[in-house]
């Protein structure tokens, strides 16, 4: 997904920063990371207060085979599916990824 995509999809939060990352690319608002771009996807922040809403909306948590086999679960999930179709959904989702990422308070950059 191209910067400008991407800059839409969070416009109701303000202007984003997007940094390469690890294959990928980080999104932040304020300096707090809230959602990664990674092989196609947006993957929003969420944590133990955000994600059973992403879970009851049928959005995917990002996890990766660890060692020995082991699935290792990030703390990003797959946008859920009724967001892309409506950008007042798409706030609702971009806020609470914000709300995680600074619950968190990992992340942050000055960039």
């Amino acid at each position: 997904m191209e910067q400008p995509e991407i800059e839409e999809m969070f416009a109701a939060l303000g202007r984003v920063t997007i940094r390469r990352m690890f294959g990928g690319k980080g999104i932040y608002f304020q300096g707090t990371i809230i959602a990664v771009a990674f092989q196609g996807d947006i993957l929003l922040k969420a944590d133990d207060v955000s994600a059973p809403a992403f879970e009851a909306a049928g959005a995917v948590r990002w996890a990766y085979e660890g060692k020995q086999g082991k699935a290792v679960n990030m703390p990003y999930w797959s946008i859920p599916a009724e967001a892309f179709d409506d950008s007042d959904v798409m706030a609702q989702w971009v806020r609470l990824a914000h709300e995680a990422g600074l619950r968190s308070g990992k992340g942050k950059s000055d960039r």
